[in-house]
Parts: structure tokens; C-alpha cells; sequence
């Protein structure tokens, strides 16, 4: 797994309230009785940690990200009530101890080897530990990530862009189930849903959250042409499909 891509927390913050929305009716999946431990994987700015607080008056929550910048922009929001980590879900270690519960929200399409990322996760869980998730499915934003894929096939972007494969893992809900069955997980359930994509104005998505990690490969000078060539690309008032893949399972 790579580092999360998000470098600007403050900005992404600002723009999410729409991935709040659907992380929050993420974690109204959970079931929690107000003292568990539970662990935030991919917490961002903390905006969903936030309401995951809300859920555990008397428990502990745990927020991880990849991303420096976010888990400062989630410490300023969430100040001492959330312990913050900064860390790589396939390479999670909390020292032994093992938790009641995971939520995850937008992070998970993030990661190439979800093998690795789910044993990991089944490693901290103790048994009858919940994981309950959401990201990108198969199908996600194949509209974006065709317009994506042909302007980097030009100059002078091709140069950085040719031939990458693109950050994104949009996994299938069976090919999921398998995965969660051998790193030891039960009682599985997987689905995708559709939602609307979560942006306000377009270009602040795709400048913040999406092509995060494209513009690591990019010069800072090719940025925003890349971006203002996908969405001519995109052709006036897109119609983006907005594909989630939903997660439930227990640890075994």
C-alpha cells in the first residue's frame, strides 16, 4: 500500500461534508452498545470519527490515516476525544491490543493488496469483532476514470501518467467475500450501491480527492492542466456513477 494521497487537510475537510453523508450511513451499520473500542480506518479530517464518537460515550475511539496532513486537520477538529495514528492499514500493529470494532469509509479503494489489508484488520479484531465498511466497488466512476485514462495518454502528460495502472482498486463484492473468508472472517455480507457523487463543485473534487495521487507523478506546473483536461474531457454537466461497495463481517 501507498501513503494516503491526501495532502491538504484543511481543504478536504472543508469539501467532504458530502463523504460524511454516506460514511454516516456507513456507521449506522454498526451496532454499538456506547463502550467499545473501535478503530476508524482511513479517518481523513475526522469528520465521520467525529460521529462515531458521538456512538461511544464510554468507549475508546482510534483514528488511523496515511496522511500527515489529515491526521493534523482530524486532531484540530477532534482535539484529545480520539486517539490519532498515523500509520499503513497492511501494515497495522497496535501493540496487542484487539478491538471491538472497525468502521471504514472511502479508504479502502486506496489499497492494491486487500488480502493483506484484511488480515491485517482480522489481526487486531477480537473475536465476534465487527468490520463495517464502504469503498469504491467495481464500477466506480468509470466514466472519470476513462476520461482519466485517455488524457494521460497524451502529451505532456503521458510522459508521467503512460501505462500506470491508476491508484484506485475497485474490487467486486464476490471476489471481497473470498477475500474476508480466508483472512477469517464470518457472516459476511457484500453489496454495491449506488450513490450520487460527492461533490459540490467538480473541479475541487478532483483537485483534492481524486487525483491526489496522479499530481504526486505529475510536476506541480501540469496539475491543473490535467485536471481542466479531464473535465473537458468529461464533456459539459457529467454524469459521474457513484458505485460503493458495502462491507459487513465478523472475525472468527
Amino acid at each position: 500500500m501507498r501513503a494516503s494521497p491526501y495532502r491538504d487537510g484543511a481543504t478536504y475537510d472543508r469539501i467532504s461534508a458530502p463523504l460524511e453523508r454516506i460514511g454516516r450511513e456507513v456507521l449506522a451499520r454498526l451496532e454499538l452498545a456506547g463502550d467499545e473500542t473501535v478503530l476508524d480506518a482511513g479517518c481523513g479530517s475526522g469528520r465521520v470519527t467525529e460521529a462515531l464518537i458521538e456512538r461511544l460515550p464510554r468507549g475508546h475511539v482510534i483514528g488511523l490515516d496515511g496522511s500527515p496532513e489529515m491526521i493534523a486537520a482530524a486532531r484540530k477538529r477532534l482535539g484529545g476525544r480520539a486517539e490519532l495514528l498515523l500509520g499503513d492499514l497492511t501494515t497495522l500493529d497496535l501493540g496487542g491490543r484487539r478491538l471491538d470494532a472497525v468502521l471504514s469509509t472511502a479508504t479502502f479503494h486506496w489499497i492494491g493488496d486487500h488480502a493483506l489489508l484484511f488480515a491485517r484488520l482480522r489481526g487486531v479484531l477480537r473475536e465476534g469483532g465487527r468490520l463495517v465498511a464502504q469503498c469504491g466497488g467495481v464500477g466506480n466512476t468509470a466514466e472519470l476514470v476513462g476520461a482519466a485514462g485517455a488524457v494521460a495518454e497524451h502529451e505532456p502528460f503521458a510522459a508521467h501518467l503512460r501505462a500506470w495502472a491508476g491508484p484506485w482498486n475497485f474490487a467486486a463484492p464476490g471476489q471481497t467475500a473470498e477475500r474476508l473468508t480466508d483472512a477469517g472472517f464470518g457472516e459476511i455480507s457484500t453489496w454495491l450501491v449506488q450513490r450520487p457523487a460527492p461533490y459540490e463543485v467538480l473541479a475541487d473534487w478532483l483537485r483534492t480527492n481524486v487525483f491526489s495521487a496522479h499530481f504526486e507523478r505529475l510536476p506541480a506546473d501540469l496539475h491543473e492542466p490535467y485536471l481542466q483536461a479531464v473535465i473537458e474531457e468529461l464533456g459539459p454537466d457529467p454524469s459521474i456513477t457513484y458505485v460503493r461497495l458495502n462491507i459487513d463481517a465478523t472475525a472468527i
